[in-house]
């Protein structure tokens, strides 16, 4: 058998694992994510282009092993088919990624409580938060859907759960759907701790759970926010002040001069 440079062997194996790499995981997201109870995406990835690419893969990689096995020489042109392939297929999705916003749930989920929060401050009156579910209701439904995937299908809306004489946010929530919105009211009524149900943060698949950074619940807080205090009105320079005569340039030391 004859074989190939060694350079060539490496860049043929290099574009080999390259390519199983990104579009072997990104089938296997795609896959995955249409089986999971909760996905972390926005949309079920592709499975039809990483599919097609690994198809084309083996069919290449069956074309250089018959080259080695026939001892085609180091001019053999599929040898150099998988490069092609690597690069096409990353020029490619270059060319579909153009013009996407690249955000990602933990991204949406962040700003849906910030949202949620800016909305929910404003219903604050003498110092008491909202409490009833009905006049919170408008403010949900404006974040839109859930950044959360049930078994592949995005999560249609947002939920709100009203709970009381809390000492703190959430920490579990067994047996929620994901997009719950966990709204923890505090026992004098003062202030009020916002979570969600979704997936901890990093986690891309697996069952609903409060959405958690380095293992603790992450989530706003909504309270009256104290009105802020106007500047204290200063003097302006030199206001009130007399300003000193401009000082003699002689100094009073030249002799005035003589009359003619």
């Amino acid at each position: 058998m004859t074989l190939p440079s060694r350079q060539t062997l490496l860049l043929n194996l290099g574009c080999l694992l390259a390519l199983l790499w990104l579009y072997g995981g990104d089938l296997w997201d795609g896959l995955r994510a249409r089986s999971s109870e909760v996905s972390a995406f926005l949309a079920p990835p592709p499975v039809l282009w990483p599919a097609v690419v690994l198809g084309v893969l083996l069919v290449l990689v069956g074309v250089g092993l018959w080259g080695m096995a026939t001892g085609r020489a180091e001019g053999f042109k599929g040898y150099r088919l998988l490069p092609i392939l690597l690069v096409c297929a990353l020029f490619f999705d270059l060319v579909l990624a153009e013009g996407q916003v690249p955000l990602d749930s933990e991204t949406v989920a962040s700003l849906s409580l910030r949202q949620f929060q800016e909305k929910a401050q404003v219903l604050v009156r003498n110092g008491k938060v909202p409490t009833s579910p009905d006049v919170l209701r408008p403010v949900v439904e404006e974040l839109g859907q859930p950044p959360y995937l049930v078994r592949g299908e995005r999560a249609r809306a947002w939920s709100l759960q009203v709970r009381r004489d809390c000492s703190g946010p959430v920490q579990e929530a067994p047996g929620m759907e994901v997009g719950t919105l966990l709204y923890c009211v505090a026992s004098g009524g003062e202030r009020a701790w916002v979570s969600l149900v979704g997936l901890p943060a990093g986690s891309r698949f697996g069952m609903p759970a409060v959405y958690a950074t380095e293992g603790k619940p992450y989530g706003v807080v909504i309270e009256e926010v104290p009105p802020e205090e106007p500047p204290e009105e200063g003097l302006l320079p030199f206001e009130g002040r007399e300003e000193p005569p401009p000082a003699s340039s002689d100094s009073g030391l030249s002799a005035p001069a003589p009359t003619p």
